[in-house]
């Protein structure tokens, strides 16, 4: 899918992720068989494979065939079994019961200790894992009970859904664990393939562990029509990925741009993915221009954010509601309508006026000497149209006397610029996808990078009190109080989240359901 980021995900994030079903077409025909080669085609490369190490959710996609987690989701959304059989907990503890005849990669038993130590690892802020405060949260703890099989977990703070955020978590084995080189383009999971070769930029073939029947919910080992290889092909450009769709070259393939309208005219079978597209990050580090909310917000007013939608979705796209994918989870709140600042090019300028950035040489705005000059991201793996929507934002805050310079920047160099903190930059639109509003906390608040994943340096503290409160009320209950919280980051124009796309994945040759992503176990090879 091309989405940045994860909730898994940024998100997954970021990124990552979230996917929503829509009505599919079910065209391409033909029975299942045995024995083929499963290409899918990737919009970028996933980089550093390590489940536990990662934002991305092209990453997480290509961890879901290598790795299990304790839940799953189905297609509806609904948790199903994973590799626990039974779970049950409270906003502080959860419990879970472990499959019997789960192994790993080397044919080892996986144990309840081996389960908790991942817990307490991701847990655990001194290992800075990217999945503490989205599965695990910080100062978590786990303990495993090898004779009973089960594993429980103790969380240092309240967790409003911390039996489905934990039970999300990536499983690594024993020997990864110990050695997590091993996992940057290999594997050591309990997943239904494992990495026969990793060519960076190109490919990743994995092959099926045959000994597999542990799957989702009822899945059955003996399912007519398993591919027996899978090739992850990286085809950054969506029309070449398209072409080798219809030749047969590859089975499946994400296609936002325009494209999927020549994809959908031969009926081939796809699952729709509603995500998001439209989310306008700023960089509000100390001492930068976006860290004033007047900048900020002039900077949103300058912006006709339903032309920019549409520009950026190919018109396909629909208003965002809420910072979490829609369907995907418990809270449904419409957090965003009314709570952006409407476009008035005319406010904007008075806006800058008030906090001292005035018209200099060249119309570019100065203050002190300074230039409003701003670095702005996009990525370049999110289709064509996304580049046609940073030119016209570009052109927006020209008009308003800022210098833009834009960026045109892969995941793997969002990943290190942004979200590791490691280059500059003022704002950008950065895609995170989740399912549960817990999952945002690591992105809006605490500590940034290299510490903690708030990439943006957010400090809101109605957001912090809000979910503080929303935190200590277990599942939807709390809606209200996240809801409050979604509100509070939009008053402060921390992040502008205005469009969410419709992505089709479409298949030839397989056929496959989404769950947060593509889900291998349920791919079928036809012929």
């Amino acid at each position: 899918m091309r989405s940045a980021i994860i909730a898994g995900s940024l998100v997954v994030g970021l990124a990552l992720s979230a996917c929503s079903s829509d009505e599919p077409t079910t065209a391409g025909g033909g029975k299942p068989v045995e024995g083929q080669t499963l290409t899918m085609a990737l919009g970028s490369d996933p980089g550093n494979l390590d489940p536990q190490f990662t934002s991305l959710s092209i990453t997480k996609q290509v961890d879901a065939f290598l790795y299990d987690s304790l839940i799953n989701l189905d297609q509806n959304g609904q948790q199903v079994a994973g590799l626990a059989e039974k779970w049950e907990g409270t906003t502080t503890t959860a419990k879970y019961t472990l499959r019997k005849g789960v192994t790993c990669l080397d044919g080892s038993p996986l144990t309840a200790t081996t389960v908790a130590a991942n817990i307490t690892f991701v847990g655990n802020p001194a290992s800075k894992s990217t999945r503490i405060g989205v599965f695990v949260p910080p100062g978590a703890k786990a303990v495993g009970d090898d004779t009973a099989g089960t594993v429980t977990v103790t969380a240092a703070a309240p967790d409003a859904f911390l039996v489905r955020n934990v039970g999300g978590l990536h499983i690594v084995c024993d020997k990864g664990m110990k050695d997590r080189k091993l996992l940057k383009q290999g594997s050591d999971g309990t997943g239904m393939y494992k990495v026969a070769e990793a060519v960076p930029g190109d490919h990743y073939t994995l092959t099926r562990r045959k000994e597999y029947a542990w799957g989702p919910g009822d899945f059955k080992a003996d399912q007519p029509g398993l591919a027996d290889k899978v090739v992850l092909k990286v085809v950054a450009n969506e029309t070449t990925a398209a072409n080798l769709l219809i030749s047969g070259q590859v089975n499946i393939a994400a296609i936002s741009g325009p494209d999927k309208q020549r994809l959908q005219a031969q009926q081939l079978f796809n699952r729709s993915a509603g995500t998001p597209l439209g989310e306008l990050w700023f960089n509000q580090k100390p001492g930068l221009p976006t860290a004033d909310l007047a900048v900020r917000k002039a900077l949103t007013q300058a912006l006709d954010l339903t032309q920019l939608g549409k520009v950026i979705t190919g018109g396909t796209g629909k208003p965002t509601t809420s910072f979490v994918v829609p369907g995907t989870g418990p809270c449904n709140d419409d957090t965003v309508t009314g709570n952006i600042p409407g476009h008035d090019l005319d406010a904007a300028k008075a806006a800058l006026d008030a906090a001292g950035w005035k018209a200099g040489a060249g119309g570019i705005r100065e203050k002190g000497g300074t230039k409003l000059s701003l670095v702005f991201y996009y990525l370049t793996n999110l289709g064509p149209t996304i580049q046609s929507g940073a030119e016209l934002l570009q052109k927006a805050w020209g008009e308003l006397g800022v210098d833009v310079s834009l960026k045109a920047v892969s995941t793997a160099e969002i990943s290190t610029v942004v979200l590791a903190g490691q280059g500059t930059w003022h704002a950008g639109l950065i895609p995170l996808t989740v399912n549960l509003p817990s999952q945002l906390v690591s992105f809006m608040s605490g500590t940034g990078p290299p510490d903690g994943g708030n990439f943006a340096s957010i400090k809101n503290p109605a957001y912090d009190a809000a979910i503080a409160k929303a935190s200590k009320i277990a599942g939807a209950d709390g809606c209200a109080d996240w809801a409050t919280g979604e509100r509070a980051l939009l008053k402060e124009v921390n992040v502008v989240p205005f469009v969410n796309s419709t992505v089709p994945i479409f298949g030839k040759g397989a056929t496959f359901e989404l769950s947060d992503g593509v889900a291998p176990q349920t791919i079928r090879m036809l012929g």
